[in-house]
């Protein structure tokens, strides 16, 4: 894509920044493009200009954002921190404490580079939304040192302008749509377009270059006959025809599976008048000149997308059968479509409705600062920011009317999040245009959701399973992650408490001193986080206990084993109700009475296994994980366990063995059947029981039945 090449001169900025800056603050935006251009002196760009240039560039394309003076100096400024000798320090004794953290939080965004680690890339993104949610201003300028950068990017080796391209496409294009800023996403994806995909990038332009020298005339006709109707009618307005953009063009082939002669809306026109009434008006004037193509009208004005852009669209069928789209919109609108979130620089809504962008945008950063806390992993926070960025939109409503929009697939978890955290956190139910749905349900446009709450409501672990945004899941994963750590708290004190049993002590009544001294050693800030280490795992609570009992050294810790009083071991007793940090793994399905073994896991506190399981082999040269445990006297849940039985293949065979279970007192929670030969079948049942004793209650009820042949444990 070829760009005019724009003048790189001071004067040029200034004297653009006089159409809405004041003398004073001219001056001010000067004496910052003097301390770059100093501080800049002797660097050169691979293009061959002064370095000076990129800088005044970013601040003329932001000038036209009619962006406040203050930006544009940090945008004159800001690769002077990481690219001179020049600290933050330095500018912010210059100049001020707000110039100095936009050129700061500008100069930490430098390091995403696809080119690292995947968990470095996604961390300096984080770093990025973080800086985005603290001053929008980081990201704008950000944004514009891109655009520029991908403009001057032709001077670079094949190999930095598809990685350059495809960060952008990844990361910045879509961060400027979010944003509304239309102008900057376009030229953004068809720049990263052209140097990512050359070829195909020449193909496409010289294609839509013929489609268009083809029907010039034609669409000077379309043209002229919408702006003489709207000359008919008495209504002020603009007309002008537009191709779509290029990229545009090949993403639609691309998802689509199209050829180009068959991507409809290629060209388009957009109507630029006074009011929102006028928009309606002139879509039925449209509307009778052309006829409407059924399914291709958008209201956009009643139902704003996620980032403010509010249009009527339309596609007609043209002259000659041709597919046009027809774009109506009020002045403000379009002030909005082009600039988005920098609107609220150079144009003031005369009422706020919760639809235009600094509202929207404003939702989402803090809905970003709310993934910030609940997600530990840089990866996942990417990924699902990355979900957030490309949405399929879905437009919901509450039962008082407010809109929201939510990704594809979004469910009731979803939209219970995007109302509050608190509601999502203690929802229960939902109606659904008043019917009563579960909350895994999939929402779909103009459904009026009610969420049904509970105080004493928590977030289930399977939601994870179907929530699509990221707010949901990082709050659910917030959730769970205090809930581990409590839980894992508790566990590790009873196992620090067996253990020191042995030695004669107790946790509670725990030497103080002898207790800070080992916390100091280990590097630990608090008695909390030991506990939290012992029920996850990375702890041994016997060599722990070791080093407490050993009164100033290691001596008396030879000398005693760990977990012993008068030669016999303790067992840590298993109640099934310690919560996450106990684990009862599916590869042999433990029930009391079984003769059991822990193994710690780290991150995950106990795993408990039958003697006789299969697996347990593979940890026979890892002894320091090995546990001894034993079965509470009086366990506090009901445990899963699996049989199979073998029965004749009759008729009402299932419906009689489930009956027997139930009788029992055994609840079934899953069963599955397979035939064997065409006389007989196994079912095979996974049930809850309180032991040994009750598992042999049922086995003994289940033969009693007649086409009962055999019945055995599972896994064996």
């Amino acid at each position: 894509m070829t760009v005019d090449k724009p003048r790189f001169l001071i004067s040029d900025l200034c004297s653009f920044l006089g159409s809405y800056l004041s003398a004073e603050q001219i001056r001010e935006v000067y004496r910052a493009y003097l301390f770059g251009a100093e501080a800049h002196e002797g660097q050169w760009r691979k293009s061959g200009e002064p370095y000076i240039h990129h800088p005044i560039a970013v601040a003329r394309l932001l000038a036209e954002m009619r962006m406040d003076y203050k930006c544009i100096m940090a945008a004159l400024l800001h690769d002077v921190i990481e690219d001179t000798a020049t600290a933050r320090d330095q500018l912010a004794a210059v100049f001020d404490e707000e110039i100095a953290d936009l050129v700061d939080g500008v100069s930490k965004l430098t390091q995403i580079d696809f080119r690292s680690r995947e968990e470095a890339q996604a961390a300096n993104f984080r770093k990025m939304m973080l800086a985005m949610t603290k001053d929008i201003r980081v990201i704008l300028i950000k944004l514009t040192d891109r655009l520029h950068n991908m403009r001057t990017l032709g001077v670079m080796v094949p190999a930095t302008c598809r990685r350059v391209s495809r960060e952008t496409l990844e990361i910045y294009a879509p961060i400027a749509n979010r944003l509304g800023l239309y102008g900057i996403r376009v030229e953004l994806d068809d720049l990263s377009f052209a140097h990512y995909w050359p070829w195909r990038h020449r193909v496409l332009e010289r294609a839509v270059s013929r489609a268009r020298g083809a029907r010039t005339e034609l669409m000077k006709n379309v043209e002229t006959a919408l702006r003489e109707r709207l000359e008919q009618e008495g209504i002020t307005g603009t007309v002008a025809g537009r191709c779509k953009h290029i990229y545009s063009i090949y993403r639609k082939m691309r998802d689509k599976n199209r050829s180009f002669s068959e991507v409809a809306d290629v060209f388009a026109f957009r109507v630029v008048v006074d009011k929102v009434d006028t928009c309606y008006r002139v879509l039925g004037l449209v509307h009778n000149l052309y006829k409407p193509v059924p399914g291709r009208f958008k209201d956009y004005i009643a139902i704003p997308k996620s980032n403010g852009y509010q249009s009527l669209h339309t596609v007609l069928m043209g002259p000659q059968g041709l597919p046009i789209e027809v774009q109506i919109r009020t002045e403000d609108m379009q002030h909005i479509a082009d600039s988005g979130i920098a609107a609220h620089w150079m144009y003031k809504s005369d009422h706020d409705d919760g639809g235009n962008p600094q509202t929207l945008a404003a939702d989402w950063l803090q809905n970003l600062l709310e993934m910030q806390r609940g997600y530990g992993d840089s990866v996942e926070f990417l990924e699902h920011v990355k979900i957030d960025l490309f949405p399929d939109e879905v437009y919901v409503f509450t039962p008082r009317g407010r809109i929201l929009v939510l990704p594809k697939g979004a469910t009731v978890v979803d939209f219970a999040y995007a109302i509050h955290s608190d509601v999502g956190n203690t929802c229960v139910a939902a109606r659904i245009e008043r019917h009563l749905v579960p909350l895994r349900t999939v929402l779909h446009n103009g459904q009026t959701v009610e969420i049904i709450n509970s105080p004493e409501a928590a977030p289930n672990p399977a939601w994870l399973k179907f929530v699509v945004t990221g707010k949901a899941r990082a709050n659910v994963r917030a959730y769970l992650k205090n809930l581990q750590r409590q839980e894992a708290e508790a566990l590790g004190q009873r196992l620090l408490d067996g253990e020191l049993k042995g030695f004669g002590l107790d946790w509670q009544h725990l030497p103080q001193e002898r207790l800070q001294a080992y916390l100091s050693a280990s590097n630990l800030t608090s008695a909390a986080q030991l506990l939290v280490d012992i029920g996850l795992g990375n702890r041994m609570p016997a060599l722990v206990a070791r080093r407490l009992a050993a009164d100033g050294g290691d001596e008396l810790a030879e000398k005693v084993q760990p977990g012993q009083e008068a030669g016999r071991p303790h067992r840590f007793p298993i109640k099934g109700t310690e919560g996450i940090m106990v684990n009862f793994p599916r590869c042999c399905r433990p029930i009391p009475g079984d003769g059991i073994v822990g193994l710690f896991s780290p991150g995950k506190g106990i795993v408990v296994h039958r003697q006789e399981c299969g697996n347990l082999g593979d940890f026979q040269s890892q002894g320091d994980k090995w546990l001894d445990v034993e079965w509470a006297a009086e366990p506090g849940v009901d445990f899963s366990t699996g049989i199979r039985i073998e029965v004749n293949n009759r008729r009402g065979t299932l419906a009689t063995v489930a009956a027997a279970i139930a009788e029992l007192g055994s609840n079934i929670e899953n069963v599955q059947s397979s035939e064997k030969d065409g006389m007989s079948a196994a079912l095979d049942f996974l049930i809850t029981v309180h032991d040994r004793q009750h598992l042999a209650q049922i086995i003994r009820r289940l033969r009693a039945i007649p086409p009962v042949m055999r019945i055995f444990r599972i896994p064996r």
